[in-house]
């Protein structure tokens, strides 16, 4: 997951995007609302934490601009602004979310996990939703909760499943530990570190076939990733 950070204050930004990153994602940073902006509308994004009041142009003008150009991208605001008026100036210019400084890092990272999973979710296609994936020679009959493998059925646990629907709803795709931790434990308190290693442990004994195609692969340091190659 790819975050843009816009905000002046460079005792913020700096610690900010390191934490970010050891988390798990991609960040860029603007210390500037000309140089943010124009990184908003030239590249992708998962997502945009503005700082409110910034040089050149201000992060309500960076969000007005973003959904102008009908970008989804979801936009979180750090602010010292706390008025009811400025809040809807804010949601009305398209903002998701608001922090108030000075906040708590580990409520910044919790609203980051939600935009990020809500973003994620409303974003997949028709296809991805569909009842019955395929990956090689591996099927998830989504429905049933029952996987095939060279037409062999599979029987799998209900987290198992879910990760595996994830793993072929990306294939090829690096998914890192955060995204999958979000994404399988969205409603529920985020597990220890080594809860989602046993799990693939798991799944890769009951998916993977002796002298057959690996399909899971893991990226060390950073995730996983699905697919024959």
């Amino acid at each position: 997951m790819k975050i843009l950070l816009v905000d002046d204050e460079t005792e913020l930004s700096d610690p900010l995007s390191k934490i970010l990153l050891q988390e798990g994602y991609e960040v860029d940073i603007a210390n500037d609302g000309a140089v943010g902006m124009k990184l908003a509308l030239q590249h992708q994004y998962d997502l945009l934490i503005l700082d409110w009041m910034l040089p050149a142009k201000s992060g309500l003008e960076i969000c007005r601009e973003v959904r102008s150009q009908f970008l989804a991208t979801p936009v979180l605001f750090l602010t010292a602004k706390d008025t009811v008026d400025d809040r809807v100036a804010g949601l009305d210019a398209g903002a998701d979310d608001y922090l108030m400084k000075p906040f708590e890092l580990r409520e910044l990272l919790a609203r980051v996990r939600a935009l990020l999973r809500r973003s994620t979710l409303e974003g997949f296609s028709s296809d991805l939703s569909s009842d019955r994936l395929k990956v090689a020679d591996l099927e998830l009959d989504i429905v049933n909760q029952v996987a095939y493998r060279q037409g062999k059925a599979i029987n799998l646990s209900e987290k198992e499943i879910e990760l595996l629907k994830y793993f072929m709803q990306h294939p090829d795709r690096l998914l890192t530990h955060t995204e999958i931790y979000s994404y399988l434990w969205q409603t529920e308190e985020e597990p220890s570190s080594n809860v989602l290693a046993a799990l693939v442990r798991l799944l890769r004994r009951k998916i993977e076939i002796k002298g057959q195609a690996q399909l899971i692969h893991t990226v060390y340091g950073k995730g996983y990733r699905f697919g024959v190659s």
